[in-house]
């Protein structure tokens, strides 16, 4: 075997050995992600749902309380206020049933059949007597509870996680519950996306090891050092690419379980067609009806400010518009108002700020940002002090405040506190600058600094 021959082998094989071990590490961590991702996705929606089902039942007690609070108690009045709850749906599946302290269906829109059933001794498909734990949870004040139960629209059995509330005057049990089955199917589907995802980082090895292995062998043949430099440079942004992709999708995933405007609307909807009932009644349920959009209306522009926040947060546009000082001045604006009467916040800037790179200016922003979050999470501060400063060769940001402080080396050490912080100094890392971070009992600053002729400070953040 030639010379040439021997290189390209001792360089192929160790290279093939690498990529096949990072596969195998790649594969174990991506599917322990996949598997963390998926138990946090089930408890956030299992979460979402119990309050979106508690909300649900407290719309329902509303939509007729105006008639239990009437102090009758005759039929006409029930007769009424069953109407309208059999009126209120918020799915194919979502409907709202009643039952009296003694087992007895007083109202079920779906199943019309068990109307008038006494059905205190039924048990489900897994002999769990399901209206004795109802009656029980509602009479301890309202509570959730798992049973199986036929759904309206495949009328198959399915799991049901139900939330029932009492009215004990009438001796009523109102509740309502969603059917699990899509929930499980949900959480199929995400397992398939997350299997997926892992075959197709695997092909993608596969393909950037049988591409590695020609370059090398390229390489080889012309035996170029500098070729093999290009190639090493080449590794390292790949590395990069691979660590950043998987960043933001975490960075999806994120915003779409911190997504609850959804909630909002289904909100909203209900209680318009609530009020949309109440404009056929009496004067005084017309006027709670006018009340009731009122309220509506208001809650439309908490959605919106919602969106304009979720819009904010992922980009400012003042930041592009007029720069970092103001941006951070934005900033301390929007969070001197959200804080309490005895906190204030002071924003100061000097020297020559701008105009700086895109990449200086994200980071820099994001950095007063998280630096503004821990404060208000943690430090219990009444005095803050945010400072910018241009120098000839620099640029500094200042975050002060009067707060509690914090043991630095106990929060770097630990695994699941100061993620906050971490991420700062990545930031700061990768425009070519430095985080320092002091804090005691007498209050924490934090300084950003990033030299101006920085070769990182065009890099994409």
């Amino acid at each position: 075997m030639k010379l040439r021959q021997k290189i390209i082998f001792l360089a192929i094989v160790p290279l093939c050995l690498a990529i096949a071990a990072i596969a195998l590490v790649v594969r174990h961590q991506a599917v322990e992600l996949g598997r963390q991702q998926r138990a946090s996705i089930e408890a956030a929606y299992l979460a979402s749902k119990n309050a979106e089902l508690k909300h649900y039942v407290d719309l329902a007690i509303h939509a007729v309380s105006h008639l239990y609070n009437s102090g009758r108690s005759d039929e006409a009045v029930r007769n009424e206020a069953k109407r309208i709850l059999a009126d209120l749906e918020f799915s194919d599946d979502g409907y709202f049933f009643v039952y009296d302290q003694n087992g007895r269906n007083v109202m079920h829109p779906r199943q019309p059949e068990l109307v008038g059933t006494e059905m205190w001794d039924w048990r489900d498909a897994s002999g769990s007597l399901t209206i004795q734990h109802l009656i029980e949870r509602a009479n301890k004040g309202g509570g959730y509870e798992r049973y199986l139960w036929q759904k309206p629209s495949s009328k198959n059995v399915a799991p049901k996680l139900g939330y029932v509330a009492g009215l004990p005057r009438w001796g009523w049990v109102i509740g309502t519950g969603i059917y699990l089955d899509d929930v499980d199917a949900a959480l199929s589907e995400i397992d398939n996306q997350i299997s997926g995802h892992v075959h197709q980082t695997m092909l993608m090895i596969a393909i950037i090891a049988v591409s590695s292995a020609l370059a090398v062998a390229l390489s080889g043949l012309l035996l170029n050092i500098s070729e093999h430099r290009v190639a090493d440079a080449k590794l390292r942004q790949l590395a990069q690419r691979v660590v950043r992709s998987q960043e933001d999708e975490r960075a999806r995933l994120s915003r779409d379980l911190h997504d609850g405007i959804s909630q909002w609307l289904v909100s909203i909807k209900l209680q318009i067609e609530a009020a949309l009932i109440r404009l056929n009644g009496t004067p005084e349920q017309v006027q709670a009806a006018r009340g009731a959009f009122e309220k509506t209306a208001g809650q439309i522009n908490g959605v919106l400010a919602e969106v304009r926040r979720i819009s904010h947060d992922l980009r400012p546009a003042i930041l592009d518009d007029l720069g970092l000082a103001a941006a951070l001045e934005h900033l301390c604006g929007e969070w001197r108002e959200a804080a309490d009467a005895g906190t204030t916040i002071q924003f100061d800037t000097d020297g020559e700020t701008g105009p700086l790179p895109d990449a200086v200016n994200t980071v820099l922003f994001r950095v007063a940002q998280e630096a503004l979050t821990n404060i208000a999470r943690h430090a219990g501060a009444t005095e803050i002090a945010v400072r910018l400063h241009g120098g000839k060769n620099f640029v500094m940001l200042q975050v002060r405040d009067n707060g509690s402080g914090f043991n630095v080396d106990q929060v770097d050490d630990h695994p699941r506190r100061g993620i906050g912080l971490r991420n700062m100094q990545e930031r700061m890392e990768a425009v070519g600058g430095e985080l320092a971070l002091d804090s005691s009992p007498a209050g924490t600053q934090v300084t950003a600094l990033v030299p101006r002729h920085s070769s990182f400070a065009h890099s994409h953040v």
